[in-house]
Order: C-alpha cells, then structure tokens, then sequence
C-alpha cells in the first residue's frame, strides 16, 4: 500500500565547491534534486509508504536517480526512462549567506515531456495523500495536463490533495501565465501550502489573513498552510461546520546556517507525514519547521532531511 503519492522532476545536481561565482568555478560535487524528490526523500524517511512519478533519461542522472529512489524505499512503478530526452540538471553555487546562486537546465528534460496517457493507469487504491507541486505544470504544455489529470484520478478515489506552488519563473512563459495557471491549480486541490512570497506573488494581497481568504472562498479548497520563512508558519483552516480557525507558530533557531535551498521541501514533507499520522495542525506546522531547521543546516537539497530518531533528538535540543 502507498500512502501517499507524488510527482516532479528530479535532476543532477553539481554544487560548486569553492566560493564565487558559477562562472568562475571549477570544482563541484555530483548530487540530485528536485522539489518534488526531496519532499519524496523526507516523507520516506519518516517511515512513509511513497511512490514518485516522473520521467528521467537512460542517462547517468536517470541512474543515479533510480538508485536514490530504491535506496530510499520509494517505489518507482511509474517512473518512466526514456532514450529521446536527458534528465534535468541544476548548478548550485557555494552559498556564504544561506542563499546561494542556482541555474537550471530543465525545459526540455525527460520529465517535461511526461505525459497524461502514461499516468492514467497510476493506482490510488487506499493512497491518502496526492501531493503537488507546480514544477511539473510550468515545465510544458504536457507537465500543465499531466497535474490536471493526476488531480482528476485523485478526485475520483477520494484522495486527498496537496499542492506546493514552488514558483519558478523561469520555467514558465511568462509571469502572467505562472499566476494564472498555479492559481487554477491551486483552487482543484484541497490544502495550499505556498511559502508567503510565493503567496504575494499569486494573490497580490500582503497579509496572511487575506491570503487564505483568497483561497478558501473556493469550496474545495479546505486550509491554506503558509511557510513565513524566517516568522514561523501559519494555517487557516475551514471546517466542515463553515468555522474557521487559524494556528501560527514561530521557526526555530538555526544554529549554523548553510544552505536554504531544500528548506522549503523538508517544511512540506514534515506537514504531509504529520497528516498521514492524524497529528493536529499545531503537530503539523511543528515538525515541517523542525525539518525546514535541519534540512537548512546541510548543503545538499535532501541529505539532511531526517529519520524519526534524529527528528526526535532535534526536536528535545530545541526544548
């Protein structure tokens, strides 16, 4: 049985070794990446059932990926190779103030041409969670159609669905359809969980209060989890009954940043895992800002994201 399921792009990862410019450096080490693994990687590390669809090229980076997959226990029945197109790839700078330098080379990759006819035969017999992220639908014009019809099949199982926007402006044609679309996205799904610039970007509005306004006033639509990114997080949630209620906790203290990048995907991961547990919203948000905290402590995008053990430990220091 699969608990939850997700799809994205994985990609090579090369991280620059030493500091300065992409331009202007020579060494970097080999790692993988991807928002949609990541949030892959942290769900299975906490002891969840997952399944990941995408496709990757008959390359090294497709290898490389499989391995990480089936060394992680996350099943890959719907992972697709292809000769005809390359995996994704990404450079990633040294970062010196937790933000490093990132280029992506990505828009015609294997997972970009993954199609609604290879997903339709995806089993969501007893899955609980579909979770989203809108990578997949900025990448082509088949990504946009394969999330309208994972969300299609979701919603004829009864499945629960989640959606990170993950903007990336630069995988889409422009600004105006990036906004159009992800809120179109958004509005099909059932918990929205942007950070709050991305929640700006979409909405225009500023406040969190407002934000989820926005989107709650779509009946399907039933809480709206925003990262605040260096405030804490913030949920607002309309019950069956119409009530609303709202639940806001501060971030924890990271003692030694490295690298934010990845962040952003252990913050999801530990809110979906903490679902999957019935944990209350309070839980929820506590255990995605310990893995955003851990995860920002590492430079790769998902090495740092922990097991139950090393969350559990985390979680008593910071007592």
């Amino acid at each position: 049985m699969t608990e939850l399921i997700t799809a994205g792009e994985p990609m090579g990862l090369f991280i620059a070794q030493t500091p300065g410019p992409l331009a202007q450096v020579n060494q970097f080490e080999c790692r993988l990446a991807g928002a949609d693994l990541n949030v892959a990687i942290g769900v299975a590390r906490l002891q969840h059932t997952v399944q990941f669809i995408t496709q990757i090229g008959q390359d090294v980076f497709g290898q490389k990926i499989l391995n990480l997959l089936k060394r992680e226990q996350i099943a890959t029945t719907n992972v697709y190779q292809t000769t005809e197109w390359s995996t994704g790839m990404m450079l990633k700078g040294m970062a010196t103030n937790g933000q490093p330098e990132v280029d992506y080379y990505r828009k015609a990759s294997a997972a970009a041409h993954l199609s609604p006819q290879q997903v339709t035969q995806v089993d969501f017999e007893r899955v609980k969670i579909l979770h989203l992220g809108g990578i997949l639908a900025g990448l082509s014009e088949a990504g946009y159609q394969t999330t309208l019809q994972l969300i299609k099949l979701a919603r004829q199982h009864q499945v629960l669905i989640t959606f990170d926007p993950n903007l990336r402006p630069t995988i889409w044609e422009s600004t105006e359809q990036m906004i159009q679309r992800t809120n179109e996205i958004a509005r099909l799904c059932d918990v929205i969980m942007p950070n709050i610039k991305e929640a700006q970007t979409l909405t225009g509005m500023a406040e969190v209060s407002q934000i989820a306004e926005f989107y709650l006033q779509t009946p399907s639509v039933q809480q709206v989890i925003i990262n605040l990114i260096d405030d804490g997080a913030y949920s607002c949630q309309r019950h069956r009954d119409g009530t609303v209620t709202t639940t806001q906790l501060p971030t924890f203290k990271v003692e030694h940043l490295v690298d934010k990048v990845g962040a952003g995907d252990g913050f999801v991961a530990g809110v979906l895992t903490a679902m999957l547990e019935n944990l209350s919203v309070s839980q929820s948000l506590q255990r995605g800002l310990a893995l955003e905290a851990i995860q920002m402590q590492h430079r790769g995008d998902n090495e740092g994201l922990p097991t139950p053990t090393s969350l559990e430990k985390f979680l008593q220091q910071a007592q």
